[in-house]
C-alpha cells in the first residue's frame, strides 16, 4: 500500500464525512468530455442557497509518454489559471508543478512552484509561493507496514520564521484506517476512524478538539450504504444536531444524479434546512 500525502493521512474518513453531500449548494452542474487527441474539457456551474452563481471552464492536455500535463481554467470572475505538470521527467517519483494566475480586472498575478516526491515508504511535498512572501510549505510522511507518521511546516522567507507546523500519525489496513492529527501549531487535535464493514457498508467518525477555545469536543459520524451497483446513500450527523442525507445514482452511462438535504434536528420548526441537487454528465 502506497504512502499517502500528509493531507491525505485521514482521507478515507474525511471523504466519507464530506464527499457526495449535495446540500452545500442549491444546484451543481458538471459536464466532462474528452477528445481523441488527449484533450479533456470540463464545465462546472454552481448556484448557492444565497442566490449567487459561479462557473468554471477547464481544458486539460495530457501527454503520458513525456509526462507533461497542461491545465488551463477560466472562471466567471474572469480569473485565468494555468498549471504545468512534469511527472517522472526530472527523476523517477518526482512531479514538478508550475502554477500561474492572472486577474485582468485588478492586474493581480500569482506564481507558484510545487514539488511532489514519492517512493515506496516516503511521500514528500514542497509548495512555494513565489510572489507572496515568498513563502514555503513543506510536508513529509514515512510509512512502514501500515503505520504512518508525518509532519508539515510553513516558512516565511522575508521574516525568516516558521509560520505554522502540524504533525500526524496513522495506521492503514485494507478494511480500516485510523489517524490522529495535531494542526494549527499543535493546538487543534483530531482523531479519525474509517471502517469498510463489507462491500455495501462503510462507517466513519471524527472528533476534533481546539485547545485554545475550551474543553468542548466536536464529533461527527457518517455512514455509506451501497444500494446496488449504480446507487448509494449516505447519512451523517454532528454533535450540534446537524444531520445530512444524500443519494447518488447513475441514471445511465455518463449521467449521474445527486440529491442531498441537511436538517437542524434542534430547530425542526425553523427554516434552517437546506436541499441541493447535482448533475454530472461525462461524455
Amino acid at each position: 500500500m502506497s504512502v499517502p500525502a500528509f493531507s491525505d493521512i485521514a482521507k478515507s474518513s474525511n471523504d466519507l464525512l464530506s464527499k457526495d453531500f449535495y446540500h452545500l449548494t442549491a444546484t451543481t452542474f458538471e459536464l466532462k468530455s474528452s477528445t481523441p487527441s488527449n484533450v479533456g474539457f470540463k464545465v462546472t456551474g454552481k448556484s448557492t442557497h444565497e442566490g449567487s452563481n459561479s462557473g468554471l471552464l477547464e481544458a486539460k492536455y495530457a501527454d503520458k509518454p513525456s509526462g507533461l500535463t497542461l491545465t488551463q481554467t477560466w472562471n466567471t470572475v474572469n480569473a485565468l489559471d494555468t498549471k504545468i505538470e512534469l511527472n517522472d521527467v526530472i527523476a523517477k517519483g518526482l512531479k514538478a508543478e508550475i502554477l500561474g494566475s492572472f486577474l485582468p480586472a485588478t492586474q493581480n498575478k500569482g506564481a507558484k512552484f510545487n514539488l511532489h516526491f514519492k517512493q515506496a515508504n516516503f511521500h514528500g511535498r514542497a509548495f512555494f509561493d513565489l510572489l507572496k512572501g515568498p513563502t514555503a510549505n513543506v510536508d513529509a510522511v514515512i510509512g512502514q507496514d501500515g503505520f504512518l507518521a508525518g509532519a508539515s511546516a510553513g516558512y516565511d522567507v522575508q521574516k525568516a520564521a516558521i509560520t505554522s507546523y502540524s504533525a500526524a500519525v496513522g495506521y492503514v489496513a485494507p478494511q480500516y484506517t485510523a489517524s490522529v492529527t495535531a494542526a494549527n501549531n499543535l493546538s487543534v487535535f483530531s482523531a479519525a476512524y474509517y471502517h469498510k464493514v463489507n462491500a455495501q457498508v462503510e462507517a466513519g467518525a471524527k472528533a476534533t478538539w481546539d485547545s485554545k477555545s475550551g474543553n468542548q469536543v466536536g464529533l461527527e459520524v457518517a455512514s455509506k450504504y451501497r444500494l446496488d451497483p449504480v446507487s448509494f446513500a449516505k447519512v451523517k450527523i454532528n454533535d450540534r444536531g446537524i444531520a445530512a442525507v444524500a443519494y447518488n445514482v447513475l441514471l445511465r452511462p455518463g449521467v449521474t444524479l445527486g440529491l442531498g438535504a441537511s436538517f437542524d434536528t434542534q430547530k425542526l420548526d425553523q427554516a434552517t434546512h437546506k436541499i441541493g441537487t447535482s448533475f454530472v454528465f461525462d461524455a
